[in-house]
């Protein structure tokens, strides 16, 4: 028997799952099976990327998730709102749900995923994170019987691609921005992705799933790409590091005592040693790195986002419930393929408790900071003892070279508690031979 979708959005993922679904050809047997039933869209007179029978589409897309003949709701709308609404909507008249929204379940997967578990239903994500790199279904079943340690990656493509021009060219962020504005790369309004929102929505989903709890979004630390200088991306080259953005969850260690986990969820630049598996992740490309116990390390890397790629995710989920459901009728003996016998405890998401986020004071970090000092004697040694003072301790020191007139320093710390070195640099930037502190970043 066929599944029929309702599809919410006919745009650029939109588009590219209609195109899967409408050729089936060398794809998964599967995939004939899931019939294309209404499509909302905004304008029915829009010229469309993928031909569709007129009498699919339709404006009225509340009437699609309450049509009894839907079977799985697919949403791609985008933004908040109505696409909460009509996942709720969905789940409350019986239907799964596959989205690629991860501003939604990322603010408000508490209320979805607690719906949809009462109603029996599946709620499916994979679309929601690096677009087409299968992350969201390793994590629930492949990797899921590892003690995850950590989860760090590339995970907004935007900002790669900002950072890997401005190291090729030698160029300062807002010349690359424009440039990556006329070609499409970055949205007319960048913000979500340069200050890291949309890192951070993407890594409160990846941590609620690799350490088994619920997280939530105001206390992941976020900071996005803005005050990053060509000047900062030479001293990196020049100190064996490359700039990225990097969205990172781990567990801290416990102490004997203490039964609750801790964790750090984060985005920020960091700079990484060119040995890395991550430092040669460039361009639009996303990658994502687990470490854990017992297989080590595991990168996954390919194009975080695009019509193919997260279409691909789309239909993945779309497919993991028709195989569900087939399996469920069969065994059954029912003609409804709505409801699910039973969620199936690898597809599900039933997290119910939050995590514990560790403030940004107390996490442990290298640093690297950029001074610009006037021509006095003393100066450097003024940091250093000022940096002793607060237990920070220094790896290197170097003076680079002048600067309008001021001398340009550059620090690396070891491990240090950032809530220290936070009290360093309020001290220093009250001396008198310190004009002005223009980068600090942390170091991988």
């Amino acid at each position: 028997m066929a599944f029929k979708i309702g599809l919410l959005g006919l745009g650029t993922v939109g588009a590219g799952t209609a195109e899967i679904l409408l050729n089936p050809e060398l794809r998964h047997p599967l995939v004939q099976e899931i019939e294309i039933g209404k499509v909302g869209v905004r304008s029915l007179d829009k010229p469309r990327p993928v031909a569709l029978p007129a009498d699919l589409l339709t404006t009225d897309l509340e009437a699609i998730v309450t049509d009894p003949e839907i079977d799985i709701v697919v949403e791609v709308i985008g933004g908040l709102e109505p696409a909460r609404s009509l996942i709720l909507k969905a789940i409350a008249h019986g239907k799964h749900v596959v989205t690629a929204n991860k501003a939604v379940i990322a603010r408000y997967s508490d209320e979805i995923f607690d719906a949809a578990s009462a109603a029996g239903v599946y709620v499916m994500i994979e679309a929601a994170v690096a677009g087409g790199i299968p992350v969201i279904q390793p994590l629930k079943q492949s990797l899921s019987v590892n003690r995850i340690h950590r989860v760090m990656g590339i995970v907004n493509g935007t900002t790669n691609y900002i950072l890997t021009r401005m190291a090729r060219e030698g160029a300062d962020f807002d010349g690359v921005l424009a440039d990556a504005q006329r070609l499409g790369y970055a949205e007319a309004d960048p913000t979500a992705d340069v200050d890291g929102l949309d890192a951070a929505d993407k890594i409160a989903i990846l941590a609620s799933l690799a350490f088994g709890g619920r997280i939530k979004l105001p206390e992941v630390y976020c900071e996005g790409i803005r005050s990053i200088s060509a000047a900062d991306i030479a001293y990196a080259d020049r100190l064996g590091f490359v700039i990225k953005l990097l969205a990172t969850a781990l567990r801290e260690p416990s102490a004997p005592d203490d039964a609750t986990d801790h964790l750090q969820v984060r985005v920020h630049p960091t700079l990484l040693p060119k040995s890395h598996p991550l430092a040669s992740v460039n361009d639009v490309y996303n990658a994502i790195l687990f470490e854990g116990d017992p297989v080590g390390q595991v990168m996954l890397f390919g194009r975080g986002a695009g019509s193919g790629p997260t279409a691909s995710a789309v239909v993945s989920d779309i497919q993991n419930i028709v195989a569900i459901l087939k399996t469920s009728l069969k065994t059954s003996g029912e003609t409804s393929p709505h409801s699910a016998a039973e969620l199936h405890p690898l597809l599900a998401c039933i997290h119910q408790h939050y995590c514990t986020i560790s403030p940004m004071d107390e996490v442990v970090s290298r640093f690297y900071a950029r001074f610009l000092t006037r021509d006095m004697p003393g100066v450097i040694g003024r940091l250093g003892t000022c940096f002793g003072d607060h237990e920070v301790s220094l790896e290197s020191v170097v003076q680079i070279g002048f600067q309008d007139d001021l001398a340009e320093i550059v620090v690396v710390t070891h491990d240090v508690r950032e809530g220290n070195f936070r009290k360093a640099l309020a001290e220093i930037r009250g001396f008198e031979g310190v004009a002005e502190i223009p980068s600090v970043l942390r170091v991988l």
